[in-house]
Parts: structure tokens; sequence; C-alpha cells
């Protein structure tokens, strides 16, 4: 599912305009986005959590070379599905 099928989704569903529903979606990307970039996690009960997790400097090879780099320290999003999440897949 692509995000215009997911808009689309979520129109019928909830019975509004795609339009609405297109802003409804922006709003929480951006919601989430402002959150995790302040270092904050997003708990949606039942479906997840969204958190920001360290990932440490490494060292890599370049494909090409086979020469080693360095690979710099980051911090990267992560999500962690929600027990009911997990139920409905299984």
């Amino acid at each position: 599912m692509n995000k215009s099928e997911l808009i689309e989704a979520i129109a019928a569903s909830a019975d509004i305009p795609k339009a609405a529903a297109t802003r409804a979606l922006d709003a929480m990307v951006e919601s989430v986005t402002g959150s995790l970039k302040k270092g904050e996690s997003v708990s949606l009960v039942g479906f997840g959590t969204f958190a920001i997790k360290e990932r440490a400097a490494r060292t890599g090879r370049n494909p090409q070379t086979g020469q080693p780099i360095q690979i710099s320290a980051a911090k990267v999003p992560s999500f962690k599905a929600g027990k009911a999440l997990k139920d409905a897949v299984n």
C-alpha cells in the first residue's frame, strides 16, 4: 500500500473527503517527525512506538575497492509494533 492508497482507505473508513484524509495523514506524519527530532518517542497504544535509537560508529568496506571506511555514529528512527498489531498480523 502506498500513500495515495492509504489516503483512499482512510477517507473511505472515516467517511471524509480525500483532501481531509490527506491533511490528517500529513499532520500525523509531521507530528511524529517533529517529536522524533526533539528526541521524544511516540506511543500509540495497541499499534506501536516510534523512537530514536543511537547507532554506534563502525568500520565498513567500500564494495568497489574493498578499502575499509569509517561509518560515523547516527541517530536512526525505529518502530516497535505493539501487542495488538502483532496479534492482528499473526
